[in-house]
């Protein structure tokens, strides 16, 4: 069970957070609590496996990545997690998951790569093929983005 100050925080950092030296201030302001406390209970959670990663989210598209595409892979089974790590290790990647194939469908690696054009990922993609010695894919471009926000655990309003 977590504390009501634990909640707290957690919706905190679900919220944008300032690009300032010390963020946490402003947060543990408002929640009237000293920024050693914030960080000592964000600690705590981190310790406790409630939060497994702190990461931030970037508008690829804001900042230059215009075209993005999900690759999927088909990948013998025993190789699935060396080739992972292979594809995962490209810098144009933000994210690499292994899923179940189906009969119609017989993908089970995905990547998601990003770069300045729709070439550029397809470059990308054939780099990626010769590197884990997988030629067998297809990508799948972005035409338009419908939703993107993090995930809300916990509200302010709470």
């Amino acid at each position: 069970m977590l504390t009501e100050l634990e909640k707290k925080i957690i919706a905190s950092i679900q919220e944008d957070i300032d690009i300032t030296k010390r963020p946490y201030r402003k947060m543990s302001e408002g929640l009237n609590i000293s920024e050693e406390k914030f960080l000592e209970v964000l600690q705590n959670l981190c310790d406790r496996g409630v939060i497994r990663r702190f990461g931030a989210t970037i508008r690829h598209q804001k900042s230059g990545y215009a075209a993005n595409a999900m690759a999927a892979w088909q990948v013998d089974e025993e190789r699935i997690d060396a080739v992972g790590e292979k594809m995962a290790a490209f810098k144009q990647v933000s994210h690499c998951y292994r899923r179940n194939p189906t009969h119609e469908w017989p993908y089970n690696l995905y990547t998601m790569i990003h770069a300045r054009d729709e070439t550029s990922c397809r470059e990308t993609a054939r780099k990626m093929s010769v590197a884990s010695g997988v030629n067998t894919y297809t990508l799948l471009f972005s035409r338009r983005e419908l939703k993107k926000i993090s995930m809300q655990y916990f509200t302010n309003d709470e």
